[in-house]
């Protein structure tokens, strides 16, 4: 590591900070920490799971959303989003559907696999699922769901929590009565993403939306969603929410570090850089070594790549060798690959040790769409 490396390592970055609640518990089970990661289809596999818990600071990690009757079925693919290890803990698997008997189900096999909590998907507004009354679909039938996620409740002894939206538009925000409903069934936790089912990913998140929901609970945690791209987008989470918790998708994904900076900054006040473009490139070799653990080479070279796009682009690699990644075959091609955007670096003009943010992009276009 060069002598400007380790300074950057070394410098603190402040941001003032709120008044935090007592510890996270989701029930009986106490969090390590307030910082969760959110689901994000296709991305929060195993292998990310595990590479963000030996960096540090997650108070839980939930798999990519599952679907119950697939579960039950056997699906290979849904089997694979479970994929857990001992120190992938502790653990939460998002489940989804619309009928009783396999969410009941789902959630009974689930734990019996051990998994330490249960998360009820209500906040997906992909149409496919939506559409067809699960996930931001369950927002538009408020009995049924209040009665679907009881029995849900009543069926297991582990937690079972709820992640939601603000309602299905802006004529119909439900999820403060939501939230109160579920409270008293026995919900152990609400997750809120700041936005309608109908404004997809457009817009600010809604704030105020997510302290109503705050407000119209008493004794659960909620957990705060949507735009927390860097600690100053927490503290404002937190302050003006009143949250208890805060979830972090895509922010992960540009910055597998914010865990360990949100922790950091909740202990002192301040927070280290995230990883330089050497520690990106030791992050990006081991996740891959966990994915091609899991499923082989070949499937793992294969899921990888989209992850890798955004691996290489935050480390400003030129696009051809981006292009050279996707292109490889087998990871004696990787890995030479890999060997030649090390010994280049990012882009002329770029801080090998000092990369710049990276954004990565929500879906666009209309929601109906997706």
């Amino acid at each position: 590591m060069s002598d400007s490396s380790a300074n950057i390592s070394l410098q603190k970055y402040q941001v003032d900070r709120p008044e935090f609640r007592p510890p996270l518990r989701y029930g009986d089970l106490e969090l390590p920490s307030r910082y969760l990661l959110s689901p994000l289809a296709g991305y929060t596999n195993l292998s990310f799971r595990r590479v963000i818990r030996e960096i540090g600071g997650v108070g839980l990690a939930t798999t990519d959303l599952v679907n119950a009757r697939a579960l039950l079925a056997g699906s290979r693919k849904s089997l694979q989003l479970i994929d857990t290890c001992p120190e992938d803990s502790p653990f939460a698997v998002q489940i989804f559907g619309n009928e009783a008997t396999s969410m009941c189900e789902a959630a009974q096999l689930l734990e019996e696999r051990q998994v330490d909590t249960i998360d009820i998907n209500m906040g997906c507004p992909v149409e496919r699922i939506a559409g067809n009354g699960s996930g931001a679909g369950m927002m538009c039938n408020a009995s049924g769901t209040i009665e679907l996620v009881r029995r849900i409740v009543e069926s297991v002894r582990i937690p079972v929590s709820v992640k939601m939206r603000l309602g299905w538009d802006e004529t119909q925000l439900t999820a403060p009565a939501f939230a109160c409903e579920f409270e008293q069934v026995g919900v152990c936790a609400i997750a809120i993403h700041g936005r309608t089912r109908s404004q997809g990913f457009k817009g600010a998140v809604d704030r105020n939306g997510i302290r109503q929901v705050v407000e119209a609970v008493s004794k659960i945690p909620v957990i705060g969603n949507g735009d927390i791209r860097g600690i100053p987008d927490a503290a404002r989470m937190l302050a003006e929410t009143g949250c208890h918790g805060i979830s972090v998708g895509r922010g992960a994904l540009a910055n597998p570090w914010i865990f360990r900076q949100l922790a950091e900054w909740e202990a002192v006040g301040e927070y280290q850089h995230g990883g330089a473009f050497d520690d990106r490139l030791r992050l990006l070799r081991r996740q891959l070594f966990y994915l091609t653990e899991q499923l082989g080479p070949h499937a793992g070279i294969i899921v990888f790549r989209r992850t890798a796009h955004w691996y290489l682009k935050g480390m400003k690699v030129r696009a051809w060798q981006r292009n050279r990644f996707q292109q490889a075959r087998n990871l004696t091609e990787i890995d030479n690959v890999l060997t030649d955007i090390a010994e280049e670096g990012p882009i002329p003009g770029v801080d090998r040790d000092a990369l710049p943010d990276l954004h990565v992009p929500v879906p666009s276009g209309p929601v109906a769409n997706w």
